[in-house]
């Protein structure tokens, strides 16, 4: 999706029989499917794999995300793709990465995030870890990764006319979005406990506060300035509690900002921050976040097919991004891609007869 959103011509290739690859919804509501074209093919049927060659000796990259060795066993390994294509960037998108021992084991993005140390520092200090959406693991750690990893290879290619194999792996860049965090837990500044820390929850000036109508409010105070500011709004006197970093205080501070809070309602309390120099932000649902001023001021979210859904992103200065289509059916494109891709009317009667689309 992020390729397609940038102006690329992505190519999906589907499983022969709709319902078996996305999501259990219609079509047109699996938004990452934007701006691609969808072939039907099945890659148990050697015309298939033929075309899939066919076609990676002419793309500038060819994506996978199954487990390691499927492509292979398939005859459509980074090997044969590559002396097909020298150039051709070869992204191979999985969990647990190419190798190691749980290269070939099952799993999901709680998993890759569990085994990153990402998991454990999530959630109450009390309780156990918090499981996040998986915009963690699936997103960041992956699509991020792959999508960058992509981008390289391609601009190294420039240079040396030589494609390869970007092997991303959930685990790898869910651990390398932990930079952070592992570094300042190595130097003695981060506890490895939850709720304990200045962005886990455990400060009161970076946290989530419950008002009056049973709302939420978030609070990012983290400069003294800021926090300063904040318990002005709340009306509290920052003289009156234990240093802002002092952690013995900040069980007191934040009883006394939860109480805060809850005397008013959230709407109530945007207004009363508008316009002071704080981080304050109240929690939308889903529902409401397309409505917020900010965001239709900034158009991040957008229609496509009657589906409101978020816009294409980052901004640029002259090559803007743009969604190029709605989510496509099962093998819509067909004809028109393989034509477009060198094959001749004839070719495609006879892999659609053969089965293989």
């Amino acid at each position: 999706m992020l390729m397609a959103d940038m102006g690329a011509e992505v190519i999906r290739i589907d499983r022969k029989h709709a319902g078996e690859s996305g999501l259990p919804v219609e079509r047109r509501f699996d938004v990452m499917f934007r701006g691609k074209r969808s072939v039907a093919m099945d890659l148990k049927k050697p015309v298939a794999v033929e075309a899939i060659r066919r076609m990676a000796a002419r793309a500038d990259v060819l994506v996978e995300g199954f487990r390691p060795g499927v492509m292979e066993r398939l005859g459509l390994g980074p090997d044969t793709c590559l002396a097909l294509n020298p150039k051709l960037v070869y992204g191979r998108m999985t969990g647990w990465g190419q190798d190691g021992p749980l290269a070939k084991a099952p799993g999901h993005d709680l998993n890759y995030i569990a085994l990153s140390g990402a998991l454990h520092a999530m959630g109450p200090k009390d309780g156990p870890p918090a499981i996040p959406l998986n915009l963690l693991g699936d997103f960041g750690g992956g699509a991020m990764y792959l999508a960058f990893g992509i981008l390289c290879a391609l601009l190294e290619a420039r240079n040396s006319g030589k494609g390869q194999v970007v092997d991303a792996a959930m685990i790898d860049g869910t651990t390398s979005l932990m930079s952070m965090v592992y570094g300042v837990f190595a130097a003695g500044y981060w506890r490895d406990e939850r709720a304990s820390n200045r962005l886990d929850s455990g400060a009161p000036w970076y946290q989530v506060y419950e008002t009056r109508d049973a709302k939420w409010v978030a609070v990012g105070s983290t400069e003294h300035s800021f926090y300063l500011n904040t318990m002005q709004v709340l009306g509290l006197r920052a003289q009156d509690f234990p240093e802002q970093h002092d952690r013995t205080g900040w069980p007191q501070v934040q009883a006394a900002m939860a109480a805060a809070f809850k005397q008013r309602t959230r709407d109530e309390w945007v207004q009363a921050f508008d316009g002071t120099d704080t981080c304050f932000s109240p929690v939308l649902s889903l529902a409401e976040a397309p409505g917020d001023p900010h965001q239709r001021a900034r158009g991040n979210f957008i229609e496509v097919a009657g589906v409101t859904q978020p816009a294409p992103a980052p901004r640029f200065s002259r090559s803007q991004g743009q969604v190029q289509g709605p989510p496509p059916e099962v093998g819509q494109h067909n004809d028109e891609v393989l034509g477009e891709w060198g094959f001749s009317d004839d070719e495609v009667a006879l892999m659609r007869h053969a089965g293989g689309i």
